[in-house]
């Protein structure tokens, strides 16, 4: 089971991993949904976290379609960030009628090289997600989707993110659940979806504030419940169902 973190400083990638989170997605303007943090700031982090850093590559927040323009600047961030110790990016492009940009993705993904790539809530968008994931899919590039079901919180989608769970099984694709994440209804959302990954931010922090740190002992909390449902899952299961992890 692994545990993602928001980041947007170093303090809050060390605090994270000193909490137990197995991977840090690291942007800037948390209150826009995540935008590319400076080059500065990903490779102070990357210097300094010892779990993996996957790096935002989001030039704006009015949505998730870009013009040639803003696809020159994502490319050269992530030619930025492949310079860097992180260990991959966190993008997303769709069309104006709610499809995968597979344009738009194709380009930056030629720049990715060596770079894992997890493609974002921008999936949460698109008008039919099985047939977004179906075509994310023929991309090795992409191992991961973060998603909270198409839903504003993904414990109000377990039916959705099962539905992902099951269509994703043998594509090299991770469900990633997204939004809303905390310890309370953590339990129920993996044992009604089958996820084995999660993705948590403001849940983590001072005051629940997306703008406050991260505070090790609520990434604690989260990591605990999932070691204990991964425990237990062999009982549960007989040992049959689960999908192998990369990070």
């Amino acid at each position: 089971m692994k545990l993602e973190i928001i980041a947007t400083r170093p303090e809050d990638a060390l605090a994270a991993e000193r909490g137990g989170a197995d991977r840090i997605e690291l942007v800037s303007g948390m209150l826009e949904g995540g935008l590319t943090p400076s080059i500065g700031l990903i490779e102070a982090v990357a210097e300094q976290a010892s779990i993996p850093v996957r790096v935002m590559i989001r030039p704006h927040s009015l949505g998730f379609r870009y013009d040639r323009a803003e696809l020159a600047v994502m490319r050269a961030d992530i030619r930025a960030v492949r310079r860097t110790r992180a260990a991959g990016i966190v993008l997303g492009a769709l069309t104006a009628e709610g499809t995968i940009d597979a344009a738009a993705l194709e380009l930056l993904l030629g720049e990715a090289e060596h770079l894992s790539v997890t493609f974002h809530r921008a999936f949460d968008e698109a008008r039919d997600l099985e047939e977004a994931l179906a075509t994310l899919a023929g991309y090795s590039q992409i191992d991961r989707i973060l998603t909270s079901g198409g839903r504003p919180t993904a414990p109000e989608a377990v039916p959705e993110l099962r539905r992902l769970v099951q269509a994703s099984a043998g594509t090299g694709i991770e469900i990633l659940a997204g939004s809303g994440i905390d310890g309370g209804g953590l339990a129920a959302l993996v044992l009604g979806t089958g996820v084995t990954e999660v993705h948590a931010g403001s849940s983590v922090r001072v005051d629940r504030h997306p703008l406050r740190q991260v505070v090790p002992e609520r990434v604690r909390e989260l990591r605990d419940i999932l070691d204990r449902l991964e425990q237990e899952r062999p009982a549960r299961s007989g040992g049959e169902g689960s999908q192998p992890s990369r990070s």
